[in-house]
């Protein structure tokens, strides 16, 4: 009769490879606190000075962010609760401030932005405080929505 411990050791290493990769997919990028308000403070600023001129100081966006232009882009939607911002997790959205809003990653392939990446421009903390503040101004159930799918 054939032994059944090589099995049982390949699905013990099959089982923690799965589990590692999970593990560290879940990890890729900072979890965002709109609660910190040292953070959100600094984050106001470093958005008013690198965000609003295109997202709107009072984070609206622009107009008909819905319609493509005739360069085929969509113009920048807002962050308020009005947009999608928080129908993503923190890691997308540090993602797409960081490298910008790349086809293929962070929409469908062929999709076009003017979303430039602000990672040669804004270090991890500065990105990390811009999306609290966006956060902290969102009312509790957007938060906890978007809390709950920033969770591993």
């Amino acid at each position: 009769m054939p032994s059944v411990v090589p099995w049982l050791l390949a699905a013990a290493l099959a089982a923690c490879v799965l589990g590692g990769l999970a593990w560290w997919a879940a990890g890729d990028g900072p979890l965002i606190d709109p609660t910190d308000a040292a953070s959100v403070a600094r984050g106001e600023g470093l958005y008013r000075e690198h965000c609003a001129s295109c997202h709107g100081a009072d984070l609206a966006g622009q107009p008909n962010w819905r319609v493509r232009g005739p360069d085929g882009k969509l113009p920048a939607p807002p962050h308020d609760t009005s947009g999608h911002t928080w129908h993503h997790p923190d890691a997308m959205l540090f993602g797409m401030v960081k490298e910008g809003f790349q086809s293929g990653r962070y929409a469908p392939p062929g999709y076009r932005s003017d979303m430039p990446g602000y990672g040669d421009r804004l270090t991890d903390e500065e990105i990390v405080a811009v999306l609290a503040y966006i956060k902290s101004t969102w009312p509790e159930a957007q938060r906890a929505h978007q809390a709950a799918l920033s969770r591993p």
